[in-house]
Parts: C-alpha cells; structure tokens; sequence
C-alpha cells in the first residue's frame, strides 16, 4: 500500500526513507537489508551466534513475511537468528533499543559517556542481557563518531573502587560479554592447592620419627653386625584425586559455563598437586566429560563438553544423578581419599529424601565432600529448601562460588589446608 511508513523503524545511521508494501521488503533502493545486517552485527558483538548464513535467512524471512507489522518483523527475525534459549532475552533487549528510536545511539552516547565511569558503582545492577545489549550498540557507534568532549572531573578516591575490584566482586549473572571473557581469563589462573595424602608406604629420612629396621639391618650385615648408624624413615605422601559433579540445570548454566573454565585451567595446569581430575556435569542425567576437559584448546573442549552433556540447561534431579554417581562410578575414581567438589546450587525438583541417602553414602566413600553454591552469595541466605536442608548435614565445608573473588576465597581456604588447618567454610 503506497504511503504506508513500516511499523518498526531503524537507527538514524542506517534509516531508510523508502516507504513499504504490502507484499514485501521495500524498493531496492531503500536500505532495510543493511538495517537488519546492522542488526545482526549488533547482536554477534552481544554474544549472539549469528553469522552470515543467519543473515542471508533473516533477510529471506523478511521478504516472504512482509514488513508491515512490528510484531510480525520481531517474531521472524527471532525465529531465523536465535537458536539457543539464553539468547531471547538478549535479542529481545537489543531489538526493542535498535528499532525504537532513530536518535537511540547519539542520545545513548550523550547521556551516558559523561557521567558512566563516576557512578557506575553506585548503579544498581542491571540484567545481563540488557547490559549486553547496550553495549552492543554503544560499541557499533563509537568507531564512527567523535564522543562529547568532557569536563576534567576531580574525585576523592577515598571511597571508590577501582575497576578491577568491581569486576572481581561483581556477581557472574551480571557481567556483560567483555566481563565475562576477563573474568573466564582469570579463573584460568587460579590454583587449588590441597595437602597430599600419607601412604602406608615409606621412605628414608634423615630426621624421621619411626626407625627403619630393614636399613639398620642391611646395613649392619656389611659391617660384620656392627650398629654404627640408626636409620630412620617417614611415611611417603601421593596427591590425592579431585572429583567434580557440577550442576549444569537452568538455574545454573551461568556458573556452569565460568566453573568449566576454571576447572580447564586445573586440569592443564602441571604441579598442582593433584593426582587425576575427573569432571561429571548432571542435569536429568549424568555425564563423564573428563576426557573433554583435558582437550588443549579451551575453546575445543567447551565445545566437546556442550556435545557430550546433552542436559544442558534442563531440569534437576541431583538425587538420582548422585544414585548413579555412586552406583557406576564412585568405586572407580574415589578411591584412595578423592575429594569431591560438589557445584550445585542444591534446588531439588525430585525426593529430598533420595537425595539425601545418597550424599550421605558419597560422603562416606570420599574423604572431603566440599559444597559450593552460588546462592551464598545472598547475605540473607537460609537453608529453606528441601534439596538443601537434605545436603548440608553431609558435607565438609560449604563454600560460594559466584564471583572471582569467592574463588579466589575457595583457593586460599585450600592452601590453608597445608598447614593443617581445618576447611572451614566461606
């Protein structure tokens, strides 16, 4: 229909002025397709897995749905660009800022470029998807524009952070893309260092605490059985195995995917003073992705563990995913004194009461069961569930998992273990 203007409209820098029909995209000389390749530029600079094969869809869609409702434009271009769950809210942020406004991105870059880094950290947190898709635009806009020149400001920073610690104490479901990638960077870093296990066997020694009778024998024999020396020996020492059964549920997938980044650093990292390292996620099921782990490539083996843990992102049966640690698995990797590092955030969709059998027989087999929840990171946190109430009495020690700080809080209360002391919870 001639003079009809569409319903949804794009950015001042990609705007068209050619009008739409009823039938199809508008005329070739009118710049909707760049509008929408724009789109998706914004979208992969989100975190979005769209490519040029996506693109050509989209603008295929488009053309044989019509542009002549808002509604119907959104749903089409969710339906060819988005293929993963955890990318709507992310698409649906970003489309509402790029086709609202034609003034959106100047407006953005005013308002925010100024007064951004004084009082972001007095900022209440925003959504993660909406944190990213405002950077995605931002970002688009800030190569071909020249940003406001801005008054030198003086402040007292007496009372302010700095960003990195921002970043180390900021929640993982509140990073932005960019954030994610340094916090993913230091994770790979850290270290998780235990006191390694005393052997039945031993060891010469020359300040030991038990006399070696077979050395004071051996030697005495050559000496015409003369004793001229007390040999003495001390127990050996081995590392001990670490176990990892980490959650992979919808209310987990965010610490799942940084919990796999730093447990890829454990596994490549030499000396750590582990033995083996095997790694199980579970969701509805359980799954061995050891071998994944260890891939060279941390991209390659997050890829890998995506393909072996079908799950992802499901529901949560933790009591019948421990029922099969224990049946198929727990003789044949917690064997001499593993330690297990529990990562759930312990909400059980199923019988409590399964759950909690099967902690307690976990707990028996191994000599550490070490809980980490990223629900501590509520200053007012109880344990109200029922899945929770059902694992705490079993475990060691219960720790949050939520940002780098609080790894980085597990890794010291790790290395104070060397020293004898007990692992207390954070």
């Amino acid at each position: 229909m001639t003079g009809q203007r569409p319903a949804v409209t794009a950015p001042e820098p990609v705007q068209t002025g050619t009008e739409a029909s009823d039938t199809g995209l508008p005329e070739t000389e009118g710049r909707l397709v760049e509008n929408i390749v724009h789109f998706i530029r914004a979208l992969r600079r989100a975190g979005v897995a769209a490519g040029p094969a996506q693109a050509a869809t989209a603008i295929r869609a488009v053309r044989t749905a019509g542009f002549t409702r808002r509604s119907d434009f959104y749903y089409t271009l969710r339906a060819t660009l988005i293929h993963r769950p955890e990318d709507l809210e992310t698409f649906h942020q970003l489309f509402q800022m790029f086709w609202r406004d034609p003034a959106f991105l100047e407006r953005m870059m005013r308002m925010m470029l100024p007064l951004l880094q004084t009082m972001e950290p007095a900022q209440k947190p925003e959504q993660a998807a909406a944190r990213r898709a405002t950077e995605a635009l931002t970002e688009d806009n800030g190569g071909n524009d020249t940003a406001p020149e801005r008054d030198d400001l003086e402040l007292d920073a007496k009372f302010t952070w700095s960003r990195n610690e921002i970043l180390r104490a900021m929640d993982f479901e509140q990073m932005s893309s960019a954030e994610l990638a340094t916090a993913r960077k230091a994770l790979s870093t850290l270290s998780l260092p235990f006191q390694p296990a005393r052997s039945r066997r031993f060891r010469p020694a020359g300040h030991g605490r038990r006399p070696d009778t077979h050395a004071i024998m051996r030697r005495a024999l050559r000496k015409g059985g003369e004793l001229d020396r007390l040999m003495m020996k001390t127990p050996r020492t081995r590392p001990r195995n670490l176990v990892v059964l980490c959650d992979i549920s919808g209310s987990m997938s965010v610490y799942a995917r940084m919990m796999m980044h730093f447990l890829h650093g454990l596994a490549l990292t030499p000396n750590t003073g582990w033995g083996r390292l095997y790694a199980f996620t579970f969701g509805t099921r359980l799954t061995n992705i050891s071998r994944a782990l260890h891939l060279r490539d941390v991209d390659l083996a997050l890829q890998a563990v995506g393909k072996e843990a079908p799950d992802w992102q499901g529901g949560t049966r933790i009591g019948a995913s421990l029922r099969q640690f224990n049946k198929d698995w727990s003789r044949r990797v917690l064997g001499q004194g593993a330690v297990v590092l529990l990562i759930t955030d312990g909400l059980e969709r199923s019988d409590p009461d399964l759950l909690g059998r099967e902690a307690d027989r976990l707990s028996l087999s191994c000599h550490r069961l070490i809980w980490l929840n990223p629900l501590l990171r509520w200053d007012g946190f109880e344990p109200k569930a029922a899945g929770i109430r059902a694992l705490l009495p079993h475990v060691s020690s219960l720790h949050a998992c939520h940002s780098i700080n609080s790894i980085s809080e597990l890794c010291a209360a790790f290395d104070a273990n060397f020293s004898g002391a007990p692992l207390t919870a954070i």
